[in-house]
């Protein structure tokens, strides 16, 4: 009788090609494994030969769930849904993507762009639009996000990215191409498009007909198109950005936000006929 090859998605196949374990190794949890009645995880933590986030990477991996491991990617540790998509915060995440598919994302190719909008800085916009378009590449989504905050553009530094070409140059006519979209290392169904150069003229380039023109170009290429901006009661960025996308998600944080600046942006972003879809509590 010929051994039977090895399971190529079991625990230990997808540590040893990770370069967690070594095939002697595995040898030895197997047979802890065995004496004791332990988990495969359990037994090679109980040996000292992994940690519980090795063991949370090789699960991820064996049901398609894409994961980045710290102090290997130049993702920041902000992005949790790359590096803790078990943790609560991450759970939370999901639960809003989970409104957010039933509110607006239902299939309809007129509502697959949201804009992620804030009253000020600081309430955490970028790391929820960060956040949300690694889940969404991870349910299997073609997920892009755009960093339209031309202002304060942060997506190029939560994602260890390149900010020379980029939305400024796009909307400027500078070029940019292809190479200004960058697929994420890890993280596979997810690209962004950075802020690009800071333009003296912000407010002018979103207003260009040229913006509607190409979101309504990526439109054709991803699933879902999620649009970071600038604070809304501090420039009006936000709220072009959200009239040529049709819809938007307020953030406000928690013990921070003001009544008065967060209803302000909300009846300007009625009044300007475009969606506001919900509406979250950032506590993160």
């Amino acid at each position: 009788m010929q051994p039977s090859a090895p399971d190529e998605r079991s625990l230990g196949s997808i540590l040893v090609r990770a370069g967690r374990l070594t095939p002697e190794a595995v040898a030895r949890v197997v047979q802890l494994q065995n004496e004791q009645g332990l988990r495969f995880g359990d037994a090679a933590i109980k040996l000292g030969l992994l940690t519980p986030a090795d063991i949370d990477m090789a699960i991820a991996r064996q049901f398609d769930h894409p994961f980045v491991l710290h102090g290997e990617s130049k993702v920041s540790e902000e992005v949790v849904a790359a590096y803790a998509p078990f943790s609560p915060q991450v759970e939370a995440l999901r639960a809003l993507r989970a409104q957010l598919s039933l509110r607006w994302f239902d299939g309809d190719p007129l509502r697959t762009a949201l804009v992620i909008l804030s009253a000020e800085r600081g309430e955490g916009c970028s790391f929820i639009a960060a956040n949300l378009a690694v889940i969404f590449s991870q349910l299997g989504e073609r997920t892009l996000l755009i960093d339209a905050n031309l202002r304060n553009p942060r997506q190029h530094e939560l994602f260890g990215l390149e900010n020379r070409a980029g939305l400024s140059a796009l909307l400027s006519g500078r070029g940019g191409g292809p190479g200004a979209i960058h697929y994420v290392p890890g993280l596979p169904g997810l690209s962004v498009l950075t802020a690009g150069e800071l333009p003296p003229n912000p407010l002018e380039l979103l207003a260009r007909p040229m913006f509607p023109h190409l979101l309504a170009e990526l439109r054709q290429k991803f699933n879902i198109v999620i649009l970071d901006s600038s604070a809304a009661a501090e420039h009006a960025d936000a709220l072009t950005v959200t009239v040529r996308t049709g819809a938007a998600l307020v953030v406000v944080r928690k013990n921070a936000a003001r009544k008065w600046s967060v209803r302000g942006v909300s009846e300007h972003v009625t009044h300007s006929r475009a969606t506001i879809v919900g509406t979250v509590l950032n506590d993160f």
